[in-house]
């Protein structure tokens, strides 16, 4: 059985490292220019550069998405950025337009990879793109594991399939809800979200939903039960959404799809409620298996709520470590305290707890109670060896 590739997003360079220490194979990165991301990125050519050097140091790849759909207007400059690109020895860019495609293919020789964008549900369809000289192809959102498996039987190329991450009513992400009602355009990297917003629904002036405000948007993707079957079906890579997500979801999502992965593949016995509960303390909103199992239903959507419930649980990163005496720097995030039950999170072993004793200001050796300023540098001592980029969040044993 061959593994497939675990791609994650990355929406900065601080994001970027983490999801490839965590075990994604490759991440996804949008640039400053023909991105649907654009305007949130921080990748210039130069940190696009520093993430390709980073990223192969450890054998792993860098796709940058060149995904909007461009207007005349929106192509200036695109053979000089593709180049840059390819200079920067990205591994493949992800295109939604055939003239970005068609302008790579004569300007440079970077692989294409097609984007969820442009709705591929189809074996024919792949078989056009591939004469087009597209190598992978990631499929529309709203196919089922059964239809994934025929185009899979059928495909002259690899296919990449979504498996975490948002959701979009509009199909595979064609909405021009944002564009109308806050003039932001959703397919050229502007989308506002705009199902996710409270409406009241009327018939003539009486209103209808009486009770609640009425929304569109659809459940966040999960499938951490599909998950064996899409590598039956052998698609190439599997895919995680969520650029503008913390350092912390892409942590515990990578993580935990690391994983099972990995035990699906050696074979080893799948403990699913270990996997689901781990995973859902990275959620914010409710979650569905989307279209996997075919026509969604009302279960999958949330047209009458929102369930959006930040967590404060991730409450610090590790920047260093003694390893003589186990002095440990860290950058707080969120509010804890001591006498805290803490768990480290890391790329390395599973979740261990311990409590915090002794705290202090890194810069003023000032003694702490109680750490309440995010970004602040703490002291403190954790007897667990952790590194760099190890994380700390509160525990649910208490």
């Amino acid at each position: 059985m061959k593994k497939p590739e675990l791609l994650a997003p990355a929406g900065d360079l601080e994001k970027l490292k983490i999801a490839l220490l965590y075990g994604a194979d490759a991440v996804f990165i949008g640039g400053k220019s023909f991105s649907l991301r654009a305007r949130a990125s921080n990748f210039d050519i130069e940190t696009i550069e520093e993430a390709c050097r980073f990223a192969h140091s450890l054998g792993k790849k860098v796709y940058v998405t060149t995904n909007i759909i461009p207007q005349s207007g929106d192509l200036a400059g695109l053979a000089e950025y593709l180049k840059a690109l390819e200079k920067a020895e990205v591994d493949a860019i992800i295109c939604a337009s055939a003239a970005i495609i068609d302008i790579a293919r004569t300007h440079t020789n970077l692989e294409i990879h097609l984007s969820t964008q442009q709705s591929t549900t189809n074996s024919e369809a792949i078989k056009f793109w591939a004469d087009q000289g597209v190598k992978r192809i990631v499929l529309a959102r709203e196919l089922s594991l059964d239809e994934i498996r025929q185009v899979q039987e059928h495909s002259p190329i690899d296919i990449e399939v979504f498996i975490h991450g948002g959701m979009c009513v509009s199909y595979s992400g064609k909405c021009t809800l944002s564009n109308n009602m806050t003039d932001r355009d959703a397919n050229r990297g502007g989308c506002a979200h705009s199902c996710r917003w409270d409406y009241d629904i009327l018939e003539g002036d009486e209103k209808l939903n009486t009770s609640m405000a009425f929304s569109m948007s659809s459940k966040d993707l999960q499938t951490v039960k599909q998950l064996s079957d899409l590598v039956d079906i052998g698609v190439a890579s599997l895919k995680i959404e969520g650029r503008m997500k913390s350092v912390h979801y892409i942590a515990t999502v990578v993580k935990t799809y690391r994983k099972l992965l990995d035990d699906l593949c050696d074979d080893l016995e799948i403990d699913l409620p270990k996997y689901l509960l781990e995973i859902k303390k990275a959620e914010n909103r409710l979650t569905s298996h989307g279209f996997m199992q075919g026509m969604t239903s009302v279960n999958e959507q949330l047209y009458n709520l929102r369930s959006e419930q930040p967590t404060q649980e991730f409450v610090g990163i590790v920047n260093t470590q003694d390893e003589q005496s186990f002095e440990t720097v860290i950058e707080q995030r969120n509010y804890f305290k001591q006498g805290d039950l803490l768990e480290v999170l890391s790329p390395d072993f599973e979740p261990i707890s311990f409590v915090v004793e002794a705290m202090r200001d890194a810069e003023t050796d000032e003694v702490l109670e109680i750490a309440r300023h995010p970004k602040q540098k703490i002291k403190l001592t954790i007897p667990i060896p952790l590194k760099a980029y190890d994380m700390l969040r509160k525990s649910k044993l208490r």
